[in-house]
């Protein structure tokens, strides 16, 4: 009886893997590959130097190859998304997206192997741009906006308590997938719309983690505090969490495997830390030796997360994720002995929202584009500065600064310092200056 139970589990998880069930959805949505039919034989895919294989496996490998293939592109004229390619005679417009049936690139390159990736076929632009927004709504740049917008013109107590959130479910799912180490579906025959995360592990979705614990998260932090509509915000969340998880598989990042275990793993992930929001952010704002644990913790669960596999952009985005967190942590602490947006009484809530009037948005809109200005700049004065610094103490040449980036010595104190500088300044510098100036 357990046998034949275990069996069963096993065939359907071997079933949900199943790249071909991408491959199908990608076609019911307008999805098409430009590689001939006997590209596969027998169900295997060809080897030909070049062709868009499995995301995950060795990272080594996948460098090696996915450079030769971006220099192969190159020299052979082939430019990512550039206006005026012609395939199979058809034109493409100066978007990327041509006429029904055209053919169109990923929109980024690999950000490890710089692969542009092969063209494919468009029939439907609507499902396109839609789920092109899916995928950027889970997409880290997506949050660095969010959150910052969110801090400034909405809720500062929602943003710290969501970026806590968002912070453990990523780390988490990141460190997962390099435990699991399950590769990309493979194409063919799944077609990789994005090339962009095309070099990480697959298992579980990432986005699909973070598309469910987000609009969840905001929706449970917000309900009772702000006064509308029940079914409004429960909507707006399953809207938000669906468009996300079908855009993985619409991109062919991702199995239907890949996305249920996400959006379960992060339900699993808020049962945990849903009841201790309150204490974690009551300790990080008041504790007099919060700031000594928060940077420990943070650097600590960084130095852990780079011993479980060889470099790629996920120990990238692992660490810019912890430091943006950390340094969100520490303006906390700064903010409520400076009493810097402060919580609003108990006696006040449900808040209602304002009328959104031209003044309103207007000065929602001056606070967001001058708050980003300052944030551009941090980074970029401390992008300037950190990377010859690490490269000059750990005795690593600094000319090739992508090659640099490759050592855990020079990428995890440089996403430290960077993000966590950003971070301390979305929520410590960016308001105090407003409050100075009469913005807030």
């Amino acid at each position: 009886m357990a046998g034949g139970l275990k069996a069963g589990f096993v065939r359907l998880m071997q079933y949900l893997q199943d790249p071909q069930h991408v491959a199908r959805f990608q076609r019911l949505c307008g999805v098409r590959g430009t590689e001939p039919r006997d590209r596969l034989r027998n169900g295997v895919p060809s080897t030909r130097r070049g062709d868009v294989h499995n995301g995950g496996g060795d990272a080594t490998r996948r460098r090696t190859a996915g450079a030769e293939s971006a220099r192969e592109k190159r020299n052979n004229g082939v430019a990512n998304g550039a206006a005026g390619d012609n395939v199979n005679g058809q034109a493409r417009d100066k978007d990327g997206v041509e006429t029904q049936g055209s053919a169109v690139k990923p929109l980024r390159r690999n950000s490890l192997t710089e692969d542009t990736g092969q063209e494919f076929i468009i029939d439907n632009k609507f499902l396109y741009y839609l789920f092109t927004l899916g995928t950027e709504l889970g997409n880290e740049l997506f949050y660095i906006s969010f959150f910052p917008f969110f801090m400034w013109n909405v809720d500062a107590y929602v943003s710290r308590r969501l970026v806590v959130v968002w912070v453990w479910v990523m780390y988490l799912g990141q460190c997962t997938k390099d435990v699991i180490r399950w590769p990309r579906p493979a194409s063919p025959p799944v077609v990789k719309v994005e090339m962009f995360y095309n070099s990480e592990y697959s298992m579980p979705s990432t986005h699909a983690m973070s598309g469910t614990a987000i609009p969840l998260s905001l929706f449970l932090l917000t309900y009772g505090r702000w006064e509308y509509p029940l079914l409004l915000g429960l909507s707006l969340a399953i809207s938000w969490c669906v468009l996300v998880c079908l855009s993985r598989i619409y991109m062919g990042m991702h199995s239907i495997l890949d996305i249920i275990a996400g959006f379960l793993y992060s339900l699993l992930i808020l049962v945990v830390f849903s009841p201790l929001l309150h204490t974690i952010d009551t300790f990080n704002r008041t504790h007099p030796y919060a700031p000594l644990m928060i940077i420990s913790l943070h650097v600590g669960l960084g130095l852990f997360s780079f011993t479980l596999d060889t470099w790629s952009t996920s120990r990238g985005d692992t660490a810019q994720i912890l430091g943006s967190g950390a340094g969100i942590a520490l303006a906390s602490h700064i903010n409520y002995h400076l009493d810097l947006l402060p919580d609003p009484p108990a006696s006040t809530f449900p808040i209602q929202p304002p009328s959104f009037t031209i003044s309103l948005i207007a000065l929602c809109l001056l606070r967001f584009l001058l708050g980003v200005l300052i944030l551009l700049a941090t980074r970029a004065v401390m992008k300037a500065l950190t990377i010859p610094l690490v490269c000059w103490i750990f005795g690593i040449p600094s000319g090739d600064v992508r090659k640099a980036r490759q050592h855990m010595e020079v990428e995890l104190p440089y996403r430290y310092i960077v993000y966590g500088t950003v971070g301390l300044n979305a929520l410590f510098l960016v308001p105090f200056l407003f409050a100075r100036v009469g913005l807030l």
